[in-house]
């Protein structure tokens, strides 16, 4: 990328540094814009200090505990190992900063020239294009870019001051013994099965029927069993809310469902009820931006707001709460900002998956939203039916690929077990790539592998789609993955 910014070059002030914002401030530099990029905090934003990088950093050292479980299996005694969580709140401190520190796009920022203003505090509108920050900066923007990403959605009950959110639970001083997490998505289930491994009683708490609503309900029946089988309560449909109260060893959540009042103590409560704009401190009033009804930042297919020089991408517009969507968003809402309405937005192929035990992973259609609009055909692989997965003793899980009929595309694959999120990466190719199921049934994956059981599923989606497998030139399902 060569910076072409010139004497007559678009000023644009980029507002945050997350995935989106940092996205964003690269192609708006590359295009020749003068840009600036500011952050309330450090470089990375929320998924390097308090999302997807300190979790997984969590996950990692959950699966190092379970491991070890298993090495009297083959052969290896050692003692019964105990966690220090404070030297591992350290290690993820070190993770944080050197990704940080070392993360390609900060290379990328400084060699494109974007001017980056860290730990300015909260940024504002002071008229439409003039933003000022707590730290007393006051910049002139021809074009502005809002990245300024979300924040975890509070309890609105009696006594909601007593309860935590998922940052509070990443940066406890030491592991509760025991935990009450209420919200049954991505992030309460990772915090729920990273917390019952360290060693908490975990109570996960879902007011819907299943927990990880959004997904395939084999998924989220296999992910609410694998939680119970390892002692963990799960209580899906529980109802409503009353009260929190303080209790001498903790507190107390108050709960009733069709007139039935019950009761749950835990030494923590964590919230996990979904993801809000963090949009209040941006004075977006002044500037005439305005909202949709969930209160995020509402913009058209350009990622434009309602005022014609103001974009937003990432967490703020409330279409994706993920890292790679963010990053596209934010590329996209520069392009539009420098170049015009030129660009817009593709929603393309978008896995999507949580570091839990067991872990899981989606990309595409689950099998019943497939069903609406399409003739499909099913195919399921057991984890407990491949080689690598008997190999590790990890045979807990599935893989079903969902098949449209008539095109003979993969439409969808849902994952759960050991690898589930990178299992799901393969699909998502060959999805972009249009190709067929019988193309993923005629390759010769490495043997054993996580992946290869995906062989064996396109086969089994091209038998039932009647392809003559006898013609092929590999034996296909009789050996396996």
């Amino acid at each position: 990328m060569v910076n072409r910014q010139s004497t007559d070059a678009l000023d644009v002030v980029v507002i945050g540094a997350g995935p989106a914002g940092v996205l964003a401030a690269l192609r708006a530099a590359e295009l020749g814009a003068r840009t600036t990029l500011v952050t309330r905090e450090g470089f990375g934003g929320m998924a390097a200090g308090d999302g997807p990088v300190p979790v997984r950093t969590l996950a990692y050292a959950a699966r190092l505990l379970r491991g070890v479980t298993d090495l009297g299996r083959y052969g290896i005694d050692v003692s019964t190992p105990t966690l220090d969580y404070g030297r591992l709140l350290a290690r993820t401190k070190e993770v944080v900063d050197d990704v940080r520190e070392h993360s390609a796009f900060r290379e990328h920022v400084d060699r494109l020239g974007v001017t980056l203003h860290e730990r300015t505090g909260h940024a504002h509108f002071a008229d439409p294009h003039t933003i000022e920050t707590e730290s007393g900066l006051r910049l002139h923007a021809d074009r502005v870019i809002l990245c300024a990403g979300g924040r975890s959605r509070r309890l609105d009950v009696p006594g909601a001051e007593w309860t935590h959110t998922h940052s509070d639970a990443w940066s406890l001083k030491e592991v509760p013994g025991s935990m009450i997490v209420v919200g049954g998505g991505m992030t309460g289930v990772q915090v729920a099965s990273i917390f019952q491994t360290f060693g908490s009683r975990v109570s996960l708490f879902q007011s819907g029927p299943r927990i990880l609503a959004g997904e395939d309900e084999d998924v989220s029946a296999a992910v609410a069993a694998g939680f119970r089988a390892s002692g963990m309560v799960v209580r899906e449909g529980f109802g409503t809310i009353d009260t929190i109260t303080k209790t001498a060893t903790g507190v107390r959540m108050a709960f009733s469902k069709a007139g039935v009042q019950d009761v749950a103590e835990a030494e923590l409560v964590v919230v996990a009820v979904g993801w809000i704009a963090d949009a209040d401190r941006l004075d977006l009033d002044v500037a005439g931006v305005g909202r949709n009804a969930r209160g995020y930042v509402a913009v058209d297919e350009y990622m434009q707001t309602s005022v014609p020089h103001i974009f937003a991408a990432g967490d703020i517009t409330g279409r994706w709460m993920l890292v790679p969507q963010a990053v596209h968003d934010g590329w996209i809402a520069a392009t539009n900002a420098v170049r015009g309405r030129t660009r817009p937005v593709d929603e393309g192929v978008s896995p999507i998956g949580g570091f839990s035990e067991p872990e899981y992973a989606r990309v595409g259609l689950t099998e019943s939203n497939a069903r609406r609009n399409h003739d499909v055909v099913v195919a399921r692989v057991r984890f407990s039916e491949t080689t690598r997965t008997i190999i590790d003793g990890r045979t807990d899980g599935f893989c079903k690929l969902i098949v449209d009929r008539a095109s003979h595309q993969v439409i969808g694959c849902s994952v759960v077990g050991d690898r589930a999120v990178e299992i799901v990466q393969v699909i998502a190719i060959l999805m972009s790539s249009k190709s067929r199921v019988e193309d993923l049934a005629r390759v010769s994956l490495s043997f054993p592998t996580y992946t290869g059981m995906l062989s064996r599923a396109a086969y089994r989606a091209a038998e039932q789609l009647g392809i003559d497998t006898n013609t092929w030139n590999q034996p296909g399902d009789a050996y396996g993955q």
